[in-house]
């Protein structure tokens, strides 16, 4: 961190005020302005990829499900779909529609629950109540379709375990017509009220030139006015059939200044998206079956033959997820597992934001990436001195705990 003549050292976190999970910033503060900032990543630590090579690739999809909580559907939904691209598999169409619908659903869920947290930390908690309320109702559908309001248990590779019966598409489609009816009193509440636009606008600022810098992802760099977008720029399962068209601030406000309130009308307007798009898939929704096939006995043997690398990449809630695996032909559990979370790109572009901005505006910038530590941080221990890296495993961690513990009881 460069030291100004007259600024002095703020250190926010890891415990913030901003999000419930931990990460540091070390600010340098000229009187009010912030003129430098340090983030520090890094204090989750769960080995959870090193976990999943103990692990066969059914089970793994329910410890894909467990790395965030708010994107369950997220990871496993990625997490399958790079096993079929290892294995070659070719999915029911009923299956691809089925999982966009949840998907879709965990992306209105996910930003509804993204705007009332927002309000809460500009201090409008009347708002706040009413969007959680309505997130309620998102959350019922998703229960009534997989039978959980966390970690759906939905995805499975070659399909999804749950079909879509008539009873749960007319609750659907009656809270489709209810989130339509309500979008213009949220419209008045997110975008035209006069405190939200005066906390919001101007504070933030990613410019376009900055979030390619960055790396931007999803709402991010979406805020910024640049349209891109897994799910337009490379449409998987139903949306090249549903037709997509990534939302930023040019189409929706006029222009673009890549502040926190654009961030914001994104998110709104990407709710109504969501919304639409569920209900051509439901008019679409083909006839068949949704899983290649249901039965473990005969999946097992068929991945304990696979041999090879899978990709996928699909659009999360907070932008781009990205997970690598590895089969190796005779190895009943996986052999490698990567995963890289939108926020491991989103992070840094909190420093740009920052920087010129107000010390009382930290919260609220750090909250408008919609950032989770969870799906993001990795542990790797650097020896300087012989310029290697090494990644610690879960008895690594445990064996560091049982002694730090004695050191302590000492």
């Amino acid at each position: 961190m460069e030291k100004h003549e007259y600024s002095y050292r703020v250190p926010i976190g890891p415990n913030n005020p901003a999000l419930k999970e931990p990460v540091s910033f070390d600010l340098e503060i000229e009187g009010e302005e912030i003129v430098d900032v340090t983030i520090k990543p890094g204090w989750v630590h769960r080995g959870i990829e090193y976990l999943a090579t103990k692990r066969n690739p059914i089970q793994v999809i329910y410890l894909a499900e467990r790395i965030c909580g708010i994107c369950s559907v997220t990871h496993a939904y990625n997490y399958v779909r790079a096993v079929e691209d290892a294995m070659d598999m070719e999915i029911p169409a009923r299956a691809e529609y089925i999982r966009t619908i949840v998907a879709e659903l965990e992306r209105i869920h996910s930003h509804i629950l993204w705007a009332g947290y927002a309000a809460h930390i500009i201090g409008f908690d009347t708002l706040f109540h009413y969007s959680w309320r309505e997130r309620e109702t998102v959350l019922d559908v998703l229960e009534t379709l997989c039978g959980n309001r966390v970690n759906y248990g939905i995805m499975t590779i070659g399909g999804v375990r749950r079909d879509m019966t008539s009873e749960v598409e007319k609750l659907t489609r009656e809270n489709l017509d209810h989130w339509l009816s309500i979008f213009n009193r949220y419209v008045e509440a997110f975008v035209e009220d006069p405190v939200i636009q005066a906390r919001t606008k101007g504070v933030g600022i990613l410019t376009e030139k900055e979030a390619y810098e960055y790396c931007a992802l999803g709402p991010t760099v979406r805020g910024s006015g640049i349209p891109a977008d897994v799910r337009q720029d490379q449409p998987y399962s139903a949306y090249g059939d549903v037709g997509f068209e990534a939302i930023v601030p040019q189409k929706i406000l006029g222009k673009v200044t890549g502040d926190v309130f654009d961030k914001v009308a994104v998110r709104l307007f990407e709710v109504k998206q969501s919304v639409e798009i569920i209900q051509k898939c439901l008019d679409g929704l083909p006839e068949g079956d949704i899983v290649k096939d249901s039965k473990v006995a005969k999946m097992l043997p068929a991945l304990k033959k696979a041999d090879g690398e899978g990709f996928s990449s699909i659009e999360g809630p907070r932008g781009e997820d990205f997970h690598y695996i590895k089969l190796e032909e005779g190895n009943e559990n996986i052999t490698s597992w990567k995963v890289r979370a939108p926020t491991y790109s989103n992070l840094m572009t909190w420093k740009p934001m920052m920087i010129g901005s107000q010390i009382a505006d930290v919260p609220l910038i750090v909250a408008s990436v919609d950032p989770c530590m969870s799906c993001t941080d990795r542990v790797t221990i650097i020896d300087r001195k012989k310029g290697t890296s090494s990644v610690l495993t879960e008895e690594d961690l445990r064996q560091k705990c049982t002694e730090k513990t004695r050191r302590l009881m000492k």
